[in-house]
């Protein structure tokens, strides 16, 4: 039996953390690196191949090279392009990562360019920013196979989201069911009308835990947006969070395991819009990536909150150059 082959795009801050994580994973047989800096791409490879002879690394074999590297790849994870830019007139600012629109929109057209020179078969999971931007171009306009291209979107704001109400309530955020919809980015929201503890719907929280004064949708989506910069502020990056939901994503994947996670895709007549914007909703994933998009219904909050991400990260696209005005007929 062949064995899975997963390719890593990119192994500065996230990418390098994506790839511990999936040697740690230990479903590859094979991992390729990619970097532009094929320095950095061969130091991270033989650091990881050297990992491998301690006693609980499996025998992965580890290489670094160029994008042919994609050809007999099941899995891609692309970290390419920097992750966040500080506002340099606003340094004390939370960075908006829309700034980096223009560069990664480049990015992302150059390492599509180089894979599909080599597969359309390969699943390719996406985590650089804006993130939304980034999955459109690369699922419209490169004739990839329907589903096989989405994003890491909402699934770690998500996580935060699970450990903010856990924080409030002091409780395992495993126990906490709920997901954020919309862009990755400032205008992500909380899907409260549908999270829920042990099947307790979050309105009713507040009878069980009457010591503890309840956040309303507004405030728990302005902390689970301010918590990432939170982390950036402190280190200067983001990386172990992002990384865990994409190698997550990719076990998904690896094992068609079915799972329903809040992912990046284009929406294909769910909530009005067909082909002209890319967010995050519940997906169902397997082993041939987006299976099924699911659009639950929404309240009168969230659906304002949604149209106000759909309008903001339609303006990023069209910085991109993309966008069905833009697409080729």
């Amino acid at each position: 039996m062949k064995p899975l082959k997963l390719v890593v795009v990119g192994v500065g801050h996230v990418g390098s953390y994506v790839l511990a994580d999936a040697m740690k994973l230990g479903f590859f047989g094979k991992i390729g690196v990619i970097d532009l800096d094929k320095g950095i791409a061969y130091g991270e490879a033989l650091d990881q191949s050297h990992a491998t002879a301690l006693t609980y690394m499996n025998n992965i074999e580890v290489t670094s090279g160029g994008y042919e590297q994609c050809e007999d790849a099941d899995i891609i994870i692309c970290a390419a392009g920097p992750s966040i830019l500080k506002d340099p007139d606003h340094p004390e600012a939370m960075p908006d990562r829309t700034l980096l629109t223009t560069h990664n929109a480049g990015v992302i057209r150059e390492v599509m360019t180089e894979i599909t020179k080599y597969t359309k078969s390969a699943v390719i999971i996406f985590i650089t920013n804006p993130l939304d931007t980034m999955v459109y171009i690369a699922e419209n306009e490169f004739g990839y196979p329907s589903g096989k291209i989405f994003g890491t979107g909402t699934m770690l704001d998500s996580a935060r989201l699970r450990k903010t109400v856990a924080n409030l309530y002091h409780i395992d955020p495993k126990s906490v069911t709920g997901y954020m919809m919309g862009e990755h980015g400032m205008t992500a929201f909380p899907v409260l009308s549908k999270l829920n503890v042990a099947g307790i719907v979050y309105k009713e929280l507040a009878s069980y835990y009457t010591d503890i004064e309840q956040l309303n949708a507004e405030e728990i989506g302005q902390e689970v947006v301010k918590t990432a910069y939170d982390v950036l502020n402190a280190k200067g990056w983001t990386n172990a969070g992002v990384a865990q939901a994409a190698v997550t994503m990719a076990k998904c994947v690896a094992l068609d395991e079915r799972s329903i996670y809040p992912a990046c895709t284009t929406l294909r007549g769910e909530y009005g819009h067909n082909g002209d914007v890319a967010f995050s909703m519940p997906c169902l994933i397997g082993k041939d990536g987006i299976i099924r998009r699911i659009a639950p219904e929404l309240d009168d909050w969230e659906t304002k909150k949604l149209n106000e991400s759909i309008d903001y990260i339609q303006s990023t696209m069209k910085e991109a150059k993309t966008g069905p005005g833009f697409l080729k007929k």
